[in-house]
């Protein structure tokens, strides 16, 4: 996720669609630091820093987000702009999401910015059917479908333009 403090205006954002032996789903349980009932699911990533390129954004983000850092990084699968209020300010988006898959399942969350610290409680592995299931908030809100067609399908040709999301 990162502090965003890089400056306004939409951010470059790579994020993680991180798959075990299982495939399985790592997400992160994340919540608005104001209001800790209000709060969502979401896939490891954050803003790209200074001249960073999209894969080097989202592997360093995923270490520092997980501490998984043994991740065989595959394309982009998806790209979507979403715009959002969180932590009294308006963020907004232009993020890819990369496919990768990793065999090591434990997550360690110590590189966690100030902001993350405050509005991230943990990480949790899903099964496309739980996820499917869930009535828990999930961001990208289709993010059961696309696993579900990802694991069926594999991974799309050309990155696919997911509709907008403005909260």
């Amino acid at each position: 996720m990162d502090d965003g403090s890089s400056g306004a205006g939409r951010r470059e954002v790579s994020r993680v669609i991180l798959l075990d032996p299982e495939d399985r789903i790592l997400l992160l349980h994340g919540f608005e630091p104001d209001d800790p009932t209000t709060s969502w699911w979401f896939t490891p990533g954050g803003g790209l820093e200074g001249d960073e390129t999209h894969e080097r954004a989202a592997l360093r983000e995923l270490a520092e987000e997980t501490g998984i850092t043994k991740v065989d990084l595959g394309p982009v699968l998806w790209h979507r702009y979403c715009a959002f209020p969180f932590d009294g300010r308006r963020w907004e988006q232009d993020e890819r999401y990369f496919l990768a898959r990793t065999e090591q399942t434990a997550t360690e969350m110590g590189g966690l910015t100030e902001l993350e610290r405050r509005s991230v409680t943990g990480a949790r592995w899903w099964t496309s059917e739980e996820l499917s299931a869930t009535r828990e908030t999930v961001y990208p809100t289709r993010l059961a479908e696309l696993l579900r067609t990802l694991l069926d399908d594999g991974p799309p040709g050309v990155p696919v333009v997911l509709a907008p999301e403005i909260v």
